[in-house]
């Protein structure tokens, strides 16, 4: 009977903390899910900006090939 009452007494300030913890992870939950939204609009931005140079600086990489000896390479006799 005493931890009945004990119980009822530490109830609502139990409930009351389980609030405050709760509620900080739910505000946790959206901050991180906000943040993860506005990385991901910038990065669909900054693919949708480079889009079209990425093919015309590939064929450049790919059709002008500068021949050069590498500085490591020795002959030897």
């Amino acid at each position: 009977m005493e931890v009945e009452q004990y119980r009822r007494e530490r109830e609502p300030e139990f409930q009351r903390k389980q609030q405050v913890a709760m509620g900080s992870q739910g505000n946790l939950s959206a901050e991180l899910q906000q943040a993860t939204r506005s990385q991901v609009q910038g990065m669909q931005s900054s693919q949708q900006r480079n889009q079209e140079c990425d093919p015309a600086h590939l064929l450049s990489m790919v059709c002008d090939v500068r021949s050069q000896v590498h500085p490591n390479y020795r002959i030897t006799v």
